[in-house]
């Protein structure tokens, strides 16, 4: 996974509508879609078992929803440093994502009111929109 140098640059009360948090890149394995669904106890055959996956009419395997809610978090807190607690992730999932794919994440803060900040977030892959959200956090007391 890569993401630039921005990561964890956004500092409490710096943060303003409009801004847009740096891309954040993720390779899409086959180690990684299962690992993620069986941490998350998510023991569907179709996040691990490829014959049985095509079988319900996959063309593989594909990341759960789970995985995919703790990516779309972790690239807003990355982003928005230790300080800061996520208080809603409201994801619609699209296109699945497959192995030997790519996710890129990107996201803009949509609003600032009374310490509540709103993120629009996207992850697209090479089919589509995998994902499309928003993503609410405040900053922890002190941290401003």
């Amino acid at each position: 996974m890569t993401v630039d140098d921005e990561v964890g640059q956004a500092a409490a009360g710096q943060v303003v509508v409009g801004q847009v948090l740096p891309e954040l890149t993720i390779p899409l394995t086959r180690t990684m879609i299962v690992a993620t669904a069986l941490a998350s106890r998510d023991y569907q055959d179709v996040h691990h078992d490829p014959d049985l996956a095509v079988a319900r009419g996959s063309k593989d395997v594909f990341m759960n929803i789970l995985t995919t809610n703790g990516l779309v978090g972790r690239f807003v807190t990355d982003w928005a440093g230790p300080q800061a607690s996520l208080r809603k992730v409201a994801i619609r999932l699209g296109a699945p994502n497959y192995p030997g794919d790519t996710m890129t994440l990107t996201g803009t803060v949509t609003s600032v009111e009374d310490g509540l900040v709103s993120v629009q977030v996207r992850g697209a892959n090479s089919l589509g929109d995998h994902v499309k959200g928003a993503v609410k956090f405040t900053y922890l007391e002190g941290s401003r």
